[in-house]
């Protein structure tokens, strides 16, 4: 994978969401997530892009593997048959062949072991950019709230402040996920599917943490 892009990856996996709620201070919230948001997508794109190339080199390692194991295989036949001939001359030629495609076995027996590292690498990046994706969005929301609280305050008896400040807040918070759908996250007013295959996501990847502490506590 090309160096500038695993360093774009770790610079986005690695910043500081407050930088990110920090910056929003001085611009408009959902501008500033929309181009980081958007970078991130970018990222995303581009690596998925680099999977499918390592994706097709593998392709062609494996079938350039099957097709050298089955001419060491055809060779072996053709040996056996000038053997039984009195042919040498034939059967050398063919064992020959055969010390020239065993050099090469290795070689690309490595090469389909590299793609297969790189294309776990690749995935791992996808998944942290996405799971990066998703504290930016928690970040903002935590961000409309506090700034609820700290523009209007709340009174002694725990009621909101303002109607006006409430509709702004929905107004910030319906923005935020025009932003949200247009850089491709799906929000809860998105459609129905969509809420459905979100539910289901996170389903999945609770089940993962909880198999996770399971395996811990087993080796415990």
């Amino acid at each position: 994978m090309r160096e500038g892009l695993i360093k774009r990856i770790s610079r986005l996996i690695s910043a500081s969401a407050n930088a990110v709620v920090d910056s929003v201070e001085s611009a408009t919230p959902q501008l500033v997530m929309e181009q980081a948001i958007r970078e991130i997508d970018d990222a995303v794109a581009d690596v998925r892009e680099q999977l499918g190339k390592v994706e097709a080199a593998k392709y062609l390692n494996s079938k350039a593997l099957n097709e050298e194991n089955n001419r060491h295989s055809a060779l072996a036949g053709q040996i056996e048959v000038a053997v039984k001939e009195s042919r040498d001359d034939l059967a050398e030629a063919a064992i020959a062949k055969q010390m020239d495609i065993e050099a090469q076995l290795p070689v690309l027996e490595k090469a389909i072991a590299e793609n297969d590292s790189e294309m776990q690498e690749l995935n791992a990046y996808i998944s942290a950019l996405q799971g990066k994706k998703r504290e930016m969005r928690e970040q903002l929301k935590e961000f409309v709230k506090a700034n609820e609280h700290i523009t209007n305050g709340v009174t002694d008896n725990g009621h909101g402040s303002s109607r006006k400040t409430e509709t702004q807040v929905e107004q910030a918070t319906d923005a935020f996920d025009r932003v949200l759908e247009r850089a491709g996250v799906h929000t809860s007013k998105s459609s129905a599917d969509a809420s459905k295959l979100a539910e289901l996501e996170e389903l999945a990847r609770n089940n993962r943490i909880k198999e996770r502490l399971a395996k811990l506590k087993s080796e415990a």
